[in-house]
């Protein structure tokens, strides 16, 4: 071959080379650049810069029904860390990969495990949406605990002759600081913005989703458009809600027995079997070789 072609041939490959590395380089750098500009630990500014990236990758291909769900879910779970769909979607990405490792580094051969390994992978990528979900259900906890105080104290403000936004705002200097005490405060920035109040407490409906406030919300609704006294709605609705609280606590106090049955059977009655009759076993079959 003519070296003139070897040498064109040598000196392209290098140029490739070169410019793949200068621009590989220069992504890492415009990378890293955007971890310094966050404002928290270089774990957390990694997931963050990562999470941001994979996010916008995704919006090409995420679908309407999954974003629309998702975005439901974490608006209910209060926003956590910021996060917006396609930053879930790429939790899930980045979960089905490690899951997918974790499975073969313990495993061995995805010819010999295949099953394990999508076990792993299907783990790895469901466990975002655990966790979201399991956000949501820790903040309607904390709302439905924290709804009798606040609905017992919208009640006397509103019984003392306060009107249905001086009460609100009532409850939001007194209320303890919480996830219904910041949707309260959104209540009444949407009023002060302009919004009917069947129109912010519609929002807060839909942003909660929460049967117990759902429930609550509704009925000041009606009571708004039949002209029908906010406050004996309050009360009969605070008596409502005390009235369900104790019925669930009732139940929980019920099922705690039944909760109790399997580490009973697993794990204390074999202790207490071993201790009772170990002795006797041990001198039936050792008894006579001691003697």
């Amino acid at each position: 071959m003519n070296p003139v072609y070897n040498f064109i041939a040598l000196g392209l490959t290098g140029a490739t080379v070169f410019f793949l590395v200068l621009g590989i380089s220069n992504i890492l750098k415009r990378f890293w650049g955007e971890i310094e500009d966050e404002q928290s630990s270089l774990l957390s500014a990694l997931r963050t810069v990562g999470l941001r990236h994979l996010g916008a990758w995704n919006r090409g291909i995420m679908w309407p029904s999954y974003e629309a769900s998702m975005k439901r879910k974490l608006i209910s779970a209060g926003d956590p860390s910021g996060l917006r769909p396609e930053e879930v979607m790429a939790m899930q990405e980045v979960g089905a990969v490690v899951g997918t490792l974790f499975a073969l580094a313990m495993l061995g051969m995805l010819k010999q495990n295949l099953l394990l390994c999508l076990l792993g992978t299907a783990f790895g990528a469901y466990y975002p949406m655990l966790w979201v979900n399991d956000q949501v259900k820790k903040r309607h906890h904390l709302i439905t605990r924290a709804l009798p105080y606040n609905l017992d104290l919208l009640t006397l403000s509103v019984e003392a002759g306060l009107d249905f936004t001086g009460a609100l705002n009532k409850v939001v200097e007194k209320g303890k600081a919480g996830p219904l005490r910041d949707e309260f405060m959104l209540v009444l920035k949407q009023l002060k913005m302009g919004k009917t109040r069947e129109e912010a407490l519609k929002s807060l409906i839909s942003r909660v989703n929460l049967p117990a406030l759902t429930s609550f919300v509704t009925a000041l609704i009606q009571a708004d458009k039949m002209g029908t006294s906010i406050g004996k709605v309050l009360r009969i609705q605070s008596t409502q809600l005390r009235i369900e609280r104790s019925q669930r606590a009732e139940k929980l106090a019920n099922e705690a027995p039944v909760k109790m049955l399997f580490p009973l059977i697993a794990c204390i009655f074999p202790t207490v079997f071993l201790v009772l009759f170990g002795p006797i076993i041990f001198s039936l079959m050792y008894g006579d070789a001691m003697g």
